[in-house]
């Protein structure tokens, strides 16, 4: 399946979104997400959150690259989707800083 821009929320992305809320534990989630994604795809998804968390801790992109190996072509994408997106980075983002 290819979504378009328009056409990303759907049937299956909600249903997707609602099993990953019924998700209790840290140990569920990585049950559950290893079992949906590739180890290739779960390394990119935590290589992307990394890059968002450094950038919102305010680290320059050169020192995000040289910690995490990501191009600043990447770390720049990143930050347009944490400064521009649907603000799913910054809402986790400031619950995490609540947490701790």
């Amino acid at each position: 399946m290819t979504l378009q821009n328009e056409d990303w929320r759907n049937e299956d992305t909600a249903s997707l979104f609602e099993a990953v809320l019924s998700l209790r534990t840290p140990d569920e989630a990585a049950a559950f997400f290893r079992d949906l994604c590739t180890l290739r795809e779960l390394a990119d998804l935590s290589h992307r959150w990394k890059v968002a968390r450094l950038l919102d801790e305010g680290l320059p992109y050169r020192e995000i690259a040289e910690l995490t190996g990501a191009s600043t072509a990447t770390i720049t994408r990143i930050n347009q989707w944490l400064q521009h997106g649907a603000g799913g980075y910054r809402l986790v983002l400031d619950r995490m800083k609540e947490r701790s």
